[in-house]
């Protein structure tokens, strides 16, 4: 190693002097981090939360559309079967005898609209929101139990890294460490966007309660 302590007072050590391999490793040992910190039981536990939750939401979405699909064809039934009780009607008025029989067949078909109709209402207006609510929060939960597993895997790193700088610090008494370009660094930031990312989330869940709590205190 060749240089001049008086014009590069900073000095600068890598593990390789290759870029692109340097880049390459630092990923490599980031998504390591990861997957470590994927593994830890509490974030295992919010992401199987979180999952939980979007099967909820996603399970409500089904039943919203199988209903609105049910009462579209509800609808053309009773159409249908209206016609038909009227039909009916006027044929055995015309023999004297008005026979209303079919008129049930169109009642039990608006029976079962109307209870089409008030499942969607209660999915739409209830159901769905909160699942919504309650999704969001477990995902802001599962990414920020996964940004605090990702800091406490950085700091680890960097004690480890310091422990063994030891025996250098004590030859030169002080030794900074830029951490931040480092795996430690790299890690700690993408933990930090996680975090972000909670808190944003954390947030649209707060927004969307407070609307709902709203509109349903409005409609009292």
């Amino acid at each position: 190693m060749n240089f001049d302590l008086v014009d590069t007072p900073t000095l600068q050590a890598v593990a390789t002097a290759d870029e692109q391999a340097l880049i390459q490793d630092l990923e490599k040992r980031v998504e390591e981090a990861f997957g470590q910190a994927d593994s830890q039981p509490e974030v295992v536990e919010a992401a199987g939360l979180n999952q939980t939750a979007e099967a909820h939401l996603a399970e409500l979405h089904a039943a919203a559309r199988t209903l609105n699909q049910h009462a579209k064809a509800l609808n053309e039934e009773i159409a249908a079967a209206t016609e038909g009780a009227l039909d009916a009607l006027i044929q055995s008025a015309a023999q004297g005898k008005p026979d209303f029989g079919k008129s049930r067949d169109v009642a039990a078909l608006e029976q079962k609209n109307r209870l089409a109709s008030s499942a969607l209402e209660r999915l739409v207006e209830h159901l769905t929101p909160l699942a919504q609510i309650g999704q969001l929060r477990a995902k802001a939960h599962a990414l920020a139990t996964r940004g605090r597993a990702l800091e406490r895997i950085a700091h680890e790193r960097a004690e480890k890294v310091l422990s063994r700088m030891r025996e250098a610090v004590s030859e030169e008494m002080v030794l900074p460490v830029d951490m931040s370009k480092g795996v430690a660094g790299a890690v700690l930031s993408r933990a930090g966007q996680i975090k972000r990312r909670a808190i944003e989330i954390s947030v649209n869940a707060d927004r969307l309660e407070q609307w709902y709590m709203d509109k349903n205190r409005k409609e009292r």
